[in-house]
């Protein structure tokens, strides 16, 4: 059985909704960010980045969103959450997750993490300013150029639309109205009365 390390409003929620959309068996170990629980010794043995998400696996431990999603999928190809027997559609779905995790999930991170970055309070206070718009040009070139829509590849479901949704709820806490960009509210709005999403918040719960 899997086993995911969580956190509320973090981004493993993607992983958590896919393994649920997967239908496979795992379960849940929900980490406290308000007493630093992913900086205690037990869970730095499991993932020395002091982060999450974190999959244990038969095969050993995976960390990082679009490696894990990609696991998901090939794991449970009969859920058919990547087009994994077209290699270039493949490689455009680890396109877009590799996107939001290394452009988008920066671009908010500004917010309340600029320590990672410089050792000033001003800088702190510039970054956060910029945030609303770092991540509405981002979400701007997603609705234009990268969500085809019903889903962001298109008519097929994948393991892009957890990640996406995901992100996606960071938007009114960074001050960006999500109506702003149509497709992208449209998408939310279905992804959130799916079962497997409702599911995972309910294991959050």
């Amino acid at each position: 059985m899997l086993k995911l390390y969580v956190a509320p409003g973090t981004c493993a929620l993607a992983s958590h909704i896919a393994l649920a959309e997967a239908g496979a068996a795992y379960t849940v170990e929900k980490l406290s960010f308000k007493t630093n629980q992913q900086n205690s010794p037990d869970y730095l043995a499991i993932n020395p980045k002091g982060r999450v998400p974190a999959l244990v696996t038969e095969q050993g431990i995976l960390t990082e969103t679009p490696a894990m999603l990609a696991y998901i999928a090939q794991r449970f190809p009969e859920a058919q959450l990547a087009p994994l027997d077209d290699i270039f559609a493949f490689a455009e779905v680890q396109s877009f997750t590799a996107y939001l995790c290394s452009t988008v999930h920066i671009a908010h991170a500004h917010k309340m993490r600029g320590h990672r970055w410089a050792n000033e309070e001003s800088s702190f206070a510039d970054m956060k300013r910029k945030v609303p718009e770092t991540m509405s040009a981002c979400f701007s070139l997603i609705e234009g150029k990268m969500l085809r829509g019903p889903f962001v590849m298109g008519e097929q479901y994948t393991i892009c639309d957890p990640y996406l949704f995901t992100i996606a709820q960071w938007l009114e806490g960074d001050s960006v109205d999500i109506n702003a960009f149509p497709k992208v509210a449209d998408h939310f709005k279905r992804m959130a009365e799916r079962p497997a999403v409702k599911q995972a918040f309910a294991e959050l719960a």
